[in-house]
Order: structure tokens, then C-alpha cells, then sequence
């Protein structure tokens, strides 16, 4: 039976893509850090099966420098572009809502979504990269289920 999967996807630098299934099991993540390329064939390889996506609705930070600002836009601008370019449905969504929901206001620490991901899953190893993307997916499971 083909699972339908919720997409997650945190656009900052160390960013990722998070796939949970209906029951909130982790699928795959994969690292915004591979090639637009490589990132654009692994959403692919699941687009079928994606019922809905949860894009995290970022702006640029204050003492943020223009460089870093311009790579944080592009890489949300990269990600939205591939959802609609796979008639992915979607949600922007900021880190205070589904933080909130997901009971991990971090104001700051990453540390604190990290954990709550480690909490969520404890079977697999969570990282920065990917805690915040998964902790997305499954804010997006709950907003359809």
C-alpha cells in the first residue's frame, strides 16, 4: 500500500527536506547542502506520494549580512519554486506557529528542537540539519490529519 507522506522543508543554510508518513513516522530527510539538482531529483522521487508541504516562512535577520540574506532568499525561493514545479501543495509557515504547535519554542536555541525531534523519533539520529525540517513535516501532518 503506497503511504501518503507530508513534506517538511527548512530553507536556511543547513536546511533540509523532511518526509513523514500519514501515521508521523519518519521517511527520509535530505540536505539542502547536496546540488539544486540533487535535492530537485530526491523531492522527485517522491512528489506522488506528497499529499501536502509546510514551508518555513523566513525573512532576513537583523546584523545579518547582505551575502548571507541573499543565500537565505534564494534557497526559500529555490524550494518554492520546486513545489510549485511539482503541483505540491503548500503552507508557509513561520517558526513561531509550528513551534508552537509542536511544543518547541526555541527563541533562539536549536538545541530545543533538536531534543523535541529526539523525542519524536527516537530511532533515528537527529542532527540540527535535519530536526527542524522534520519537526515541519510532521506540524504539516497534524494542520491535514
Amino acid at each position: 500500500m503506497i503511504k501518503t507522506l507530508y513534506l517538511g522543508i527548512d530553507p536556511g543554510k543547513s536546511g533540509a527536506l523532511a518526509l513523514v508518513d500519514e501515521c508521523g513516522e519518519h521517511v527520509d530527510t535530505f540536505r539542502l547542502a547536496k546540488t539544486l539538482h540533487d535535492v530537485s531529483d530526491w523531492l522527485k522521487t517522491y512528489r506522488d506520494r506528497v499529499l501536502f508541504a509546510c514551508l518555513e516562512k523566513v525573512h532576513s535577520m537583523p546584523k545579518q549580512g547582505v551575502t548571507s540574506s541573499f543565500k537565505f532568499g534564494e534557497s526559500f525561493g529555490f524550494c518554492q519554486g520546486m513545489l510549485v514545479g511539482e503541483s505540491i501543495p503548500y503552507d508557509l509557515v513561520t517558526p513561531q506557529k509550528w513551534q508552537k504547535l509542536m511544543g518547541c519554542r526555541t527563541r533562539g536555541d536549536k538545541n530545543v528542537s533538536k531534543s523535541r525531534a529526539q523525542q519524536l523519533w527516537p530511532k533515528i539520529k537527529i542532527v540540527h540539519a535535519i530536526a527542524d525540517a522534520l519537526l515541519i513535516a510532521e506540524y504539516a501532518r497534524r494542520i491535514r490529519v
